[in-house]
């Protein structure tokens, strides 16, 4: 069949395999060139199949030489509706390890629950022994609690007064003023709850009562606090509330770890685009005119350079870099003062006349068509392509699927 970019409001609802393939072959190159990182060899990656968690499987693949076990939820094609993006990277991320023989399993299905976490222990002792690296980047706006079976929900308000501010449909090039208003106590309580540090601790604390952590096993999260422009809706609101608790859940969590001389952290990480940040007001602008900037001072980096950065330089290069809160900053270029300042400087003379010239919106409108395979010049989108694609350790080991 012909796979043609569909969208569904800020969903893009169709993905192309070739082109996901194209994205793992590239990010895999990224990595390569980086040289060789003395890091990990045995790693668990939970939300492994897209964005930070996708780039971290590659980067402790291919730049540690680690074997790997990724937990996702996606979904297989189905008829004449595709896969998702998710579903044909963490495909095409098993051919490429296996093809240079390094082992590679995926597990498919609900990382909030403890049959999946069950599914998943059982996988690492039959093929890894033990875990010495666990990447925590679970990004999902709903969760099933695993204890009480309630039904939790993620929204993204601001925290106090309402908000507004202008934001752009990077479809379009529209920019049009926006006003949220603020979360009420409930919807702050669920959100911690599901983007929070609650399941992280879960996972950590399972993995230690099964034995199946290394000694010294080190275990990361992401985070994100970004500029003050966007801090009303993002990091002072119920994002940032539960970003608030992952990044104590990881404080208690180095507590737990001593016992196997371990430690836990969070990386505060860069702006980047992704189906979820597309959707969230002022931030698409934001990241198309923080595109422009960096870019031109050679200072921009996507995902895979800045996971290779953390890797390399921060997690097994000698120096953690920890701020005052003891967390990881890989986010330093994005915050730099004088990028920050041509950011505010900009800000109030973007509109809808002015979108093209003083804005990256047309790499932004470009990156965010890559997150699904479509946009690769090198990928013949006028061929006829199978959507039927088996991830090869679901399609040979039954028992570790959905």
């Amino acid at each position: 069949m012909l796979i043609e970019p569909r969208f569904r409001g800020f969903i893009c609802t169709t993905a192309h395999p070739t082109g996901c393939a194209e994205s793992v072959r590239r990010q895999i190159e990224t990595v390569r060139a980086a040289g060789r990182i003395p890091g990990p060899k045995r790693v668990l990656v939970l939300g492994a199949s897209t964005g930070y968690g996708l780039a971290s499987r590659i980067t402790a693949a291919f730049g540690c030489g680690a074997a790997t076990v990724g937990v996702s939820f996606e979904r297989a094609s189905d008829g004449n509706r595709t896969a998702t993006a998710g579903w044909y990277q963490t495909a095409a991320f098993e051919q490429e390890a296996r093809a240079v023989g390094l082992g590679a399993w995926s597990v498919n299905g609900d990382a909030f629950s403890d049959e999946i976490k069950r599914q998943t222990l059982d996988l690492i002792r039959d093929h890894l022994g033990k875990v010495d690296l666990v990447v925590y980047s679970l990004a999902s706006p709903r969760r099933t609690h695993p204890r009480t079976g309630e039904v939790l929900n993620s929204v993204l308000k601001p925290i106090g007064p309402p908000y507004a501010s202008k934001t752009v449909d990077f479809h379009t090039g529209v920019v049009t003023d926006v006003a949220i208003e603020p979360a009420n106590d409930e919807e702050i309580r669920q959100t911690v709850a599901v983007m929070g540090g609650e399941d992280w601790g879960f996972w950590i604390d399972a993995l230690l009562a099964e034995g199946l952590l290394a000694p010294a096993a080190t275990t990361i999260a992401y985070s994100y606090i970004g500029p003050a422009v966007t801090h009303p809706v993002y990091r002072e609101g119920t994002i940032g509330r539960a970003k608030d608790d992952l990044e104590a859940t990881a404080l208690s969590l180095s507590k737990h770890l001593e016992r196997i001389g371990g430690h836990a952290y969070v990386s505060v990480n860069k702006a980047l685009v992704t189906q979820a940040s597309s959707a969230i007001p002022v931030v698409p602008l934001y990241v198309s005119l923080l595109y422009r900037i960096m870019k031109a001072r050679g200072t921009h980096e996507g995902c895979i350079e800045q996971t290779v950065r953390l890797f390399s330089e921060r997690l097994y290069g000698g120096s953690l870099g920890l701020d005052e809160k003891g967390r990881i900053r890989v986010d330093d270029l994005e915050l730099d003062p004088a990028v920050q300042a041509e950011v505010a400087a900009v800000w109030p003379s973007v509109d809808t006349d002015t979108i093209e010239s003083l804005t990256d919106i047309a790499g932004y409108r470009a990156e965010f068509f890559r997150l699904f395979g479509f946009g690769f010049d090198d990928v013949d989108y006028g061929a006829d392509v199978d959507p039927e694609v088996d991830i090869p350790s679901l399609a040979t080991d039954p028992g570790a699927g959905d």
